[in-house]
C-alpha cells in the first residue's frame, strides 16, 4: 500500500487499487484491528532513525485539521458540528526530521490522527496538561528524544501553540528547543528581586546586530531580501500560577532570541519573531543560527500542503468509517515523506541516496528514462550523479511537465510525476513478460 501510495499519490482507494483485488485487499487491510496508525508510525520512525545517526537534526512538529470528504453533517460519524456548521474533522500531528545542515527530509519521527468528540470540556486552567490536547507537543519531543539516539544533536522546532513551560520542563536531556513565543510569561531578570514580564524585557534590550535574510514566496507574499534587528538575553521564565504540575521547577533558564524586519513590506506584515531557545546565545552568529534553524518550519507547511491540495488530495477521500480514515490519513502521511525528500534533494544539496525513497530495481528505468528526457542544452541534462535522490527527482520533475528552464519542481509536479513513471514502470514488468 505504501508503494502504491508514493507511486501514484491520491486519496482514491479504487484509483490507488488499479484493480478490484487490490482494491479488496487494501480496504481488509485498512479495517482489520490488528493494523493501527500507530503501528504505521513507528515503523516509518524506525527508517527515519537510521538516516538520521551521525547528523544534526532538527525536528519539526506541527498540527493540521482536515476536513474530510467536504462533509458538513454530523452523521457522517466523524464528530461534531462546530460554529456555523463546520465540521472539526480529523486532526493529524506530525513530528518530521530534518538535515540541519542540508534541509533534506529525513523522515517521520511520529504521526498523531485522532477524532476531536464533542462534549463540553473542563476549563482550561483546572485540566493537567496530559488532559489537554497540548500534550501532543510534550509527546512529539519524547518521541524524537528515544527515537534519534544515534543522531549527533536534535533540535526541536515548533510555533507559537507549543509555548508550554511544561514543554521546557520536561525536555529529554539529548533535545534541545527552539519555540515561538507566545505566553508573555513573567521573568526574574539578573541583578533584580522584581518580577517583570518577558515581552517587555526584550523590548527594551539594545540591537546586537542586523542580519540580512531572504524570506522566500508565499500565498499572497512575494520572495524578498529584508534585514532583520536582533536581540538576545539570558531570562529567567517563572512557573504559571495555574496548570502547571507541583513537581515542576519554580523557574527555567532560557535565551530569548528576538528579530524584528526593520522596514515594512508592500505585501503583508513585518516579521517579529520572538524565539525562545534551551540553546545558548551569546554572539550574533549564534543568534543567526537559532533564527535559521526555527526557519526550517516552514518544512512542516510544505508537508501537509503535499498532503492536501498540492500532492495527495486527503481531504477530497471518502471513507465513511471514521477509524479506517485514520490508518488511511496515517499511512498517506507516511507516503508524504517520499514526494517531500524529492521535492528538497531536486537542487541536489541533500546528498541523499536513491534508496531513501526508491526499490533497488528502479534505478536503471530511471537511468533509462533520464537519457530519453536529456536534451542538447546544459539545462536540458541531468546534472546529478547516478544513484542519488536527486538524480531521481530531476527525472520525477521532468516527467511532472517541468522543462528544467522555469523554477523549480514543486509537490503537484512531483505528485504527476510520480503517477508517470509508475505507468514506465508498469510497462517494463508488461515487456519482461513476453520475452
Amino acid at each position: 500500500m505504501h508503494a502504491a501510495l508514493v507511486a501514484r499519490p491520491c486519496s482514491c482507494i479504487r484509483r490507488l487499487a488499479e484493480s478490484r483485488a487490490r482494491e479488496i485487499q487494501f480496504t481488509r487491510f485498512l479495517r482489520n484491528g490488528s493494523v493501527t496508525a500507530t503501528e504505521m508510525a513507528a515503523h516509518a520512525a524506525e527508517r527515519t532513525a537510521a538516516r538520521a545517526a551521525g547528523r544534526d537534526v532538527v525536528v519539526i512538529q506541527d498540527t493540521s485539521e482536515l476536513a474530510l470528504g467536504g462533509r458538513r453533517a454530523k452523521a457522517n460519524g466523524y464528530g461534531p458540528v462546530g460554529k456555523g456548521g463546520a465540521l472539526r474533522g480529523l486532526l493529524l500531528h506530525a513530528v518530521l526530521a530534518v538535515d540541519a545542515g542540508t534541509s533534506g527530509v529525513l523522515g517521520l519521527v511520529d504521526a498523531k490522527v485522532w477524532n476531536r468528540r464533542g462534549g463540553k470540556a473542563k476549563p482550561r486552567r483546572s485540566r493537567k496538561t496530559p488532559q489537554k490536547e497540548s500534550q501532543r507537543w510534550l509527546d512529539g519531543t519524547m518521541r524524537a528524544g528515544e527515537v534519534l539516539t544515534a543522531a549527533d544533536s536534535i533540535t526541536g522546532v515548533s510555533d507559537r501553540e507549543s509555548d508550554i513551560y511544561e514543554h521546557f520542563a520536561r525536555r529529554p536531556s539529548n533535545v534541545h528547543l527552539i519555540v515561538r513565543a507566545c505566553q508573555n510569561r513573567k521573568i526574574e531578570t539578573a541583578g533584580a528581586d522584581q518580577m517583570h514580564l518577558l515581552f517587555s524585557h526584550v523590548d527594551s534590550l539594545p540591537e546586537q546586530g542586523r542580519l540580512e535574510v531572504k524570506i522566500p514566496a508565499a500565498p499572497r507574499r512575494k520572495a524578498r531580501v529584508t534585514k532583520l534587528a536582533v536581540r538576545f538575553s539570558r531570562v529567567m521564565l517563572c512557573k504559571p500560577l495555574h496548570g502547571a504540575a507541583p513537581d515542576l521547577p519554580a523557574t527555567i533558564a532560557l535565551t530569548m532570541v528576538d528579530v524584528r524586519e526593520t522596514s515594512t513590506p508592500q505585501d503583508g506584515k513585518p516579521i517579529h519573531w520572538r524565539l525562545l531557545t534551551t540553546h545558548a546565545v551569546t554572539t550574533l552568529g549564534e543568534a543567526r543560527r537559532i533564527v535559521d534553524l526555527y526557519r526550517m518550519r516552514w518544512t512542516i507547511e510544505e508537508f501537509f500542503h503535499t498532503l492536501k491540495t498540492a500532492g495527495f488530495d486527503i481531504e477530497a477521500a471518502d471513507i465513511g468509517d471514521p477509524q479506517v480514515m485514520i490508518k488511511f490519513v496515517a499511512a498517506a502521511t507516511v507516503a508524504a515523506v517520499t514526494v517531500m525528500q524529492l521535492v528538497k534533494a531536486r537542487d541536489g544539496t541533500t546528498g541523499q541516496s536513491l534508496a531513501d525513497a526508491f526499490e533497488p530495481a528502479d534505478q536503471p528505468i530511471l537511468e533509462a528514462v533520464s537519457m530519453q528526457l536529456e536534451g542538447k542544452t546544459a539545462r536540458q541534462k541531468n546534472p546529478h550523479p547516478k544513484g542519488s535522490l536527486a538524480f531521481a527527482g530531476w527525472v520525477i520533475g521532468r516527467l511532472g511537465g517541468w522543462t528544467g528552464y522555469y523554477g523549480k519542481p514543486g509537490p503537484r509536479v512531483m505528485r504527476e510525476g510520480l503517477d508517470d513513471f509508475q505507468r514506465i514502470k508498469y510497462g517494463t514488468t508488461l515487456s519482461l513478460q513476453h520475452v
